[in-house]
Formats: structure tokens, C-alpha cells, sequence
């Protein structure tokens, strides 16, 4: 499944942790026993036969059967237990699940816990990631999305700017103000600021000298002065509590944006995998600045 999914030998091979030798007479031995072609080969890709195909879809409902099996034995004395690949962005990382690990790896001992980041989306059967969690829009596909809660938006900026700049008190006197903008991964675009106004969304972008695609660097330049920023309360909120950030234009709140947990919806979701996932969605159902 892990070679369908990738169309690749040495993919699959670096996903399961295993030499790209034993995966290719692995999958040569199972064609000899079942007495079919499952997958053609060229220098570039592998791809699944019709035969292919067919196992492929029976083998996915059966590993899914089997693992809601395993979810629904409530008194199954074992552990969760395994590897969970886990896609994020830095900031996420740092703010929500590094710190609340230890209760995590305390619960369960056994689960291994691989964290790659990245401020964009990615493919997650490509990449071999087992779920991502990610804030914002998500785009239209055959992946299962599963919310886990509503980041409250924060318009604010280092004392070291205001000081110089002042603190504006409208959206008009905002407009004259310097920002670190925000750039999307995906389109290259400047993201705007959104404020909620008379039940309308207002929509501004800034003037800025430094725009950054990636989280920790956007709140990094904020911090030291660069700019107005307005990333997610849960994420700032300790910086908002010591003054190192201080929150503007509070009588005019920002739309909130979703954090989701994806998963691929044909993959086997393996104990660890469910595991992390629930344990993510309490810690942010928990926070005050997620709750749905």
C-alpha cells in the first residue's frame, strides 16, 4: 500500500524505515504468490495495475476494518504504540504541541512522535505524513478534515514601534502604519488584514519593508518592531501577557480562522495516528483562545 500510495520504491522505503531492497523483493515475492502484475515499473514511477488496483482498494477497507477494530476494543489492556508522522507549522509547534508533549508521552509511552514543518500545504500520501494540523482555509480534496477549534485573531504590535510610530486608533489612521505582511505559501500573495465592521469584513493591506511566508519569522519581525502584525491569540498570548506585544484597535475584532487535523481518508489510521489526533483536538478544545 505504502508503494502504491507514493508511486515509489525508495518513498515508500524511507517512510517505513526499511532498506528500498527489502521493499522491492517484498513486493516481488507477493506478485509470485498471488500470480499477478500489482504494479508496472519505468525509470521514473511505479503506477498500479488494473490487478493492482483491485488489491489495493481491498487491502485499504480491510486495514481500515482493522483498525476500527482495534479503536472499538474499549478494554484492550495494550497501549497505543508506533510511529505518528505529524505535518505543522513552526508556530502551532512551538505553541501547542511541543509544550503539552510530556502529558502526552506520560499517557503514551510508546508512541513516537515525528513533527515535520512547514507553513503550506503538502501531499500528505507523497510525504508519508500520517495527519497534519493546520489553520486557515483548506483546499477542496479527497482528504477527511476534522476541525478542532476557532483561532482568535489579534491586531498588535512591539512597544518599541508604537513608541516611534504611535498607536492608531481607526482603521483610517491604520492605514498609515507600517505592517509585517504576511505572505501565502501557496500563492506568493500578500494576506490582508481582516477587521469585522458593522457586520461587514474589511479587508487592508498595509505598507511594509519585511513580508515572511512562514509563521515564526512573521512573529519574530513584530516583535522587534518591524511592523504591525495580526497572527492567532493563542499564539502571542504569553508576549501579550509580559508587554513584549501590545494588542491594538481592540473594539474591532478580527474573524476567526479554523485549525483542522487532516488525514487521508483511505490510509489505515493506526492506533498511534488516532491517538495524537484526539489528544490534539483536547488540548485545543481546551484553550481559551480555540474554543469552537
Amino acid at each position: 500500500m505504502r508503494v502504491a500510495e507514493t508511486n515509489s520504491f525508495s518513498k515508500a522505503a524511507d517512510v517505513m524505515d526499511m532498506p528500498r531492497g527489502t521493499v522491492s523483493r517484498t513486493i516481488q515475492s507477493l506478485e509470485e504468490q498471488l500470480g499477478v502484475r500489482l504494479l508496472s515499473r519505468n525509470t521514473r514511477q511505479v503506477a498500479l495495475t488494473e490487478s493492482g488496483r483491485t488489491y489495493y482498494a481491498r487491502c485499504a477497507q480491510i486495514l481500515n476494518d482493522l483498525s476500527e477494530v482495534e479503536a472499538n476494543l474499549s478494554d484492550s489492556k495494550s497501549l497505543p504504540s508506533g510511529t505518528v508522522r505529524v505535518d505543522t507549522s513552526g508556530t502551532i509547534a512551538r505553541t501547542l504541541i511541543i509544550p503539552s508533549l510530556d502529558a502526552f508521552f506520560q499517557k503514551y509511552p510508546d508512541i513516537d512522535v515525528r513533527v515535520g514543518l512547514a507553513d503550506r500545504n503538502i501531499d500528505l500520501i507523497q510525504e508519508g505524513v500520517d495527519c497534519v494540523v493546520r489553520a486557515g482555509a483548506l483546499e477542496e480534496s479527497s482528504l477527511v478534515a476534522r476541525r478542532v477549534g476557532r483561532a482568535k485573531i489579534v491586531t498588535c504590535a512591539a512597544p518599541d514601534y508604537l513608541k516611534r510610530h504611535g498607536t492608531p486608533g481607526s482603521l483610517v489612521e491604520l492605514s498609515q502604519h507600517l505592517a509585517v505582511n504576511y505572505l501565502s505559501a501557496r500563492t506568493g500573495k500578500l494576506v490582508p488584514f481582516e477587521f469585522e465592521e458593522n457586520g461587514q469584513i474589511v479587508k487592508l493591506t498595509l505598507r511594509s519593508k519585511f513580508a515572511a511566508n512562514e509563521g515564526v519569522a512573521y512573529i519574530d519581525a513584530g516583535l522587534r518592531g518591524f511592523g504591525i502584525i495580526q497572527p492567532s491569540r493563542y499564539i502571542v498570548a504569553e508576549m501579550l501577557a509580559a508587554g513584549t506585544l501590545r494588542e491594538i484597535l481592540p473594539e474591532l475584532p478580527c474573524p476567526p480562522i479554523s485549525l483542522s487535523i487532516v488525514y487521508p481518508q483511505r490510509s489505515h489510521i493506526s492506533s498511534a495516528t488516532r491517538a495524537f489526533t484526539d489528544w490534539i483536538s483536547e488540548v485545543c478544545h481546551r484553550h481559551p483562545d480555540l474554543k469552537d
